[in-house]
């Protein structure tokens, strides 16, 4: 319908940025560009840019049907978001549980979704993590499991806690890390690996030392290098996360692309994350500060030279479609990628939620591991065929280009935050939406963390 000259796309709900009160909100299209615009009756008008294009915003959404039985550990209360745990509310399984082994961290970067920073903030116990693991995997079994922090790598006893999630039964266990003790420690990605680490999600912002300097605080490209190097050779997977800054490091899309598929297959892939203004970032954000999905792969074509097109990535059929995008290629035996997915626009039926998540932890589970090993066939008795080698690259030279954009109190919508699939655990084990947790309002105070 029609308002003052602007099209409503969509209502839903928010909070204020200043008071984290619930307010109504809506998706109203200006210019072409889509805002998420919301009132509260204290603090005033709200409106962030959500999406570029409206064309492109209505053939990317997708209806999803909620799942019909999951665990709650908590009841309805004050309503979402306040009833995290998960509350009988919210419409999707845990794909992802993140557990954060410490709080404190070697760095104190410009931007941590938890204003991590050198510190002594005392950490959980081996016990505490054993007992948090155990009831995560009660409730969700089949769960990927990441272990997080602050930077989990300054803990000495990380491989003992790597190995007891194995021990529990997690069947993909990642470390989320910023890379520079792998790079430093020779022992240390060996010992993660005996330990069980199929996976290391790894922060890599750019490929110069400039982006870096500017978003972490020193020159860092080197051991970023080394990181990824240690971890190949001790056959551990290597996904690397850029986040993307507008003024930053936008221009190194496709530079950090170049840089995984020349170390493809042991780099499984690229998880781009456009900023998002929650834990600590240092300003109120403003629309030309944020990069929107559609903006992230038009880069993709252009700094890439065509090598991926836009048309080859979609939404997840996990999580809201509005949150994330995600293509799957093979890389040829001439070191280009061939891509697996396609986008269908004309697609509009509902996607079931409880099998869209399946198809993301197994997707997960399978492609963000170490490849399997190439083996060449033995004298076969006629040539390979075109199938053949699709099979025998599909299995060793898969690689993944996808991306998340994280929530934050100025563009929140509380029906993205009920499809979330990945899922924070807190200290009582109650396992809490990503944005949630994360949240923090205009004065740095957060919804769910209380540091």
């Amino acid at each position: 319908m029609m308002n003052s000259g602007r099209d409503i796309l969509h209502q839903t709900q928010s909070l204020c940025p200043v008071c984290l009160a619930l307010v109504e909100a809506r998706h109203v299209v200006e210019n072409d560009s889509v805002f998420l615009e919301k009132t509260c009756e204290a603090h005033g008008v709200f409106k962030a840019r959500l999406w570029e294009g409206r064309r492109s915003y209505e053939n990317w959404i997708r209806p999803k049907l909620p799942i019909q039985q999951r665990f709650n550990m908590t009841p309805v209360d004050k309503g979402c978001p306040f009833d995290c745990g998960l509350c009988p509310e919210h419409r999707q399984h845990t794909c992802t549980a993140v557990l954060e082994i410490t709080q404190n961290c070697n760095f104190s970067c410009r931007f941590c979704f938890a204003g991590a920073g050198p510190g002594n903030i005392p950490d959980p116990t081996l016990e505490t993590i054993t007992e948090l693991l155990a009831k995560v995997h009660k409730v969700s079994p089949d769960a990927n499991l990441q272990i997080s922090g602050g930077e989990p790598s300054i803990r000495q006893d990380l491989p003992f806690i790597v190995a007891r999630a194995v021990e529990i039964g997690f069947g993909f266990v990642q470390l989320n890390t910023n890379g520079f003790l792998l790079a430093r420690d020779p022992d240390l990605a060996p010992r993660l690996k005996a330990a069980g680490l199929d996976s290391v999600f790894l922060q890599f912002d750019g490929v110069t030392d400039a982006v870096y300097e500017n978003l972490r605080g020193r020159p860092l490209i080197e051991d970023k290098q080394r990181a990824v190097e240690v971890c190949v050779e001790n056959n551990i997977g290597v996904i690397l996360v850029p986040t993307l800054v507008p003024g930053v490091n936008i221009d190194q899309i496709g530079q950090i692309l170049q840089f995984g598929l020349d170390h493809a297959p042991g780099i499984r892939g690229v998880h781009f994350q456009p900023v998002s203004y929650f834990g600590r970032h240092g300003e109120v954000p403003k629309d030309d500060s944020r990069i929107t999905i559609p903006e992230v792969l038009k880069e993709i074509e252009v700094q890439t030279q065509g090598q991926f097109k836009e048309n080859q990535f979609r939404p997840s059929s996990c999580e809201h479609a509005l949150c994330s995008f995600n293509g799957k290629f093979i890389i040829g035996d001439d070191g280009r990628p061939s891509a697996v997915t396609t986008f269908n626009t004309c697609c509009c039926k509902p996607v079931q939620a409880e099998q869209g998540s399946k198809q993301a932890r197994d997707s997960v589970a399978e492609h963000w591991k170490a490849p399997l090993k190439s083996i060449a066939p033995a004298m076969p008795a006629k040539k390979e065929d075109d199938m053949d080698k699709f099979i025998r690259q599909a299995r060793t030279r898969m690689f993944s280009v996808s991306g998340m954009a994280f929530q934050d109190a100025w563009n929140l919508d509380l029906e993205r935050l009920k499809g979330c699939c990945i899922h924070s655990v807190a200290l009582d084990g109650r396992l809490i939406p990503f944005c949630a947790y994360n949240l923090t309002r205009a004065d740095g105070k957060g919804l769910y963390r209380k540091s």
